[in-house]
């Protein structure tokens, strides 16, 4: 959230269920023509956020989660998925091996 004061607007529903954002709230949430808006309804309030603003606001729910300087919750899962692939890896080319030396007659 921000410390300065709200910005109030008013605007009016058009037939087809248009509705035009003033320029200055537009201008205040940093939207341009074209840009995509996420919109939510809860208790009879409309929400409107630009993509920036949902994905600022949700990294700010999550940061006290993030370790300072540490990995990336989600380079440690790729690290961890990469050792268990190789692994799996070095489990089937050991099953290989045994198979190829069992068929040679070398072990039982």
């Amino acid at each position: 959230m921000n410390d300065r004061d709200p910005v109030h607007a008013r605007a009016s529903l058009n037939a087809n269920g248009r509705i035009v954002i003033p320029a200055t709230l537009r201008k205040e949430l940093g939207l341009k023509a074209g840009d995509t808006i996420l919109m939510e309804a809860e208790d009879g309030i409309l929400r409107i956020e630009s993509v920036p603003a949902r994905i600022a606001r949700v990294q700010r729910q999550f940061a006290h989660l993030a370790r300072p300087g540490g990995p990336l919750a989600s380079d440690e899962l790729i690290a961890e998925r990469r050792e268990e692939a190789r692994r799996e890896e070095e489990e089937v080319q050991r099953s290989l091996r045994g198979e190829r030396l069992r068929k040679e007659g070398k072990i039982a």
